[in-house]
């Protein structure tokens, strides 16, 4: 038996599609003038932090391109539409992130042996408008960001961009106090750390999703014990749960009930697994043999 409990399949919402687009804008400039300022300023700081966001502005790119794909209708060949490409958004932003940051991280370090004198004045202005831009930007996507791991990405992105921005302005003021050239490099390799980690953590998850791992939002152990307290059921086979987005997941089981299942007792489980486990798609088979097996059984 087959449910598609949630058939409207989550729309993203006007408002989600459009904070790309702003956040896109917005940040594109904000490059611009990073890669300007940190050129004419020799500071290191400042191109990595444009660096760091350019690979943002390429996320945000795809991001926007997914929640795109996921609004086209099913086709018969794509039977569950192209919504699976808010997972391969989140996959790309991180592999994105992390080759740049790797490449940051190698200047920053020939930087050491030549440090180059930086004016921490027009550090600290450049950095200060950051925090303005990628603070308002991540606002846009706080809403429903748990519920969707490419929204997710892109809120990280830009709290963490705000909060290497007021790193960099306390870099800058350190330098206008202190002048010490080596605090440009030594700021790159702390933004470079702070952007490797959550970018690290988001890959693992985010590819989890891309190869049908069960979300972590889940316990099979809890859906199996659930299918197997249905009236009638003695074993649960070949049971595999994997997700369909970043926001729906979907469910195949094998039930053993050898005097059967009505199909109001079927409806009613598969109605409690999209209520309680979040589990839009579900399919269920039963059998009445229990000679039931599958090379993939859980």
């Amino acid at each position: 038996m087959h449910d598609h409990s949630h058939c409207e399949h989550h729309p993203a919402p006007a408002t989600y599609g459009s904070a790309f687009i702003v956040g896109i804008v917005l940040n594109s400039v904000f490059v611009l003038g990073e890669l300007v300022f940190g050129i004419a300023n020799h500071s290191l700081s400042l191109l990595a932090d444009a660096g760091h966001n350019l690979g943002d502005v390429l996320g945000l790119a795809m991001g926007w391109a997914a929640v795109f794909l996921a609004t086209k209708p099913v086709t018969s060949k794509y039977t569950y539409g192209y919504r699976r490409a808010s997972i391969l958004a989140a996959v790309g932003n991180s592999c994105l992130l992390l080759i740049g940051v790797g490449a940051i991280a190698w200047e920053a370090i020939q930087r050491f042996s030549e440090p180059v004198a930086v004016p921490g004045t027009v550090v600290m202005a450049v950095a200060a408008v950051g925090i303005l831009i990628n603070g308002g930007t991540a606002l846009m996507f706080m809403a429903g960001r748990k519920g969707d791991i490419n929204r997710e990405a892109a809120f990280a992105h830009m709290l963490t961009d705000a909060v290497v921005a007021a790193g960099v302005v306390v870099a800058g003021l350190a330098m206008q106090l202190t002048k010490w050239a080596w605090l440009d490099p030594a700021m790159s390799l702390v933004i470079v750390f702070l952007v490797a980690g959550s970018s690290w953590r988001l890959l693992r998850r985010s590819f989890d999703l891309a190869i049908d791992a069960v979300p972590d939002s889940i316990d099979i152990e809890a859906v199996k014990q659930h299918l197997e307290a249905i009236p009638g059921v003695t074993a649960v086979v070949d049971l595999h749960i994997w997700p369909v987005s970043s926001t729906q997941t979907a469910l195949t089981a094998h039930l053993v009930a050898p005097n059967g299942i009505s199909a109001d007792v079927l409806e009613s489980a598969q109605h409690e697994l999209s209520h309680d486990f979040a589990i839009d798609h579900s399919t269920i088979q039963v059998h009445t043999d229990a000679e039931v097996g599958c090379a993939l059984t859980y």
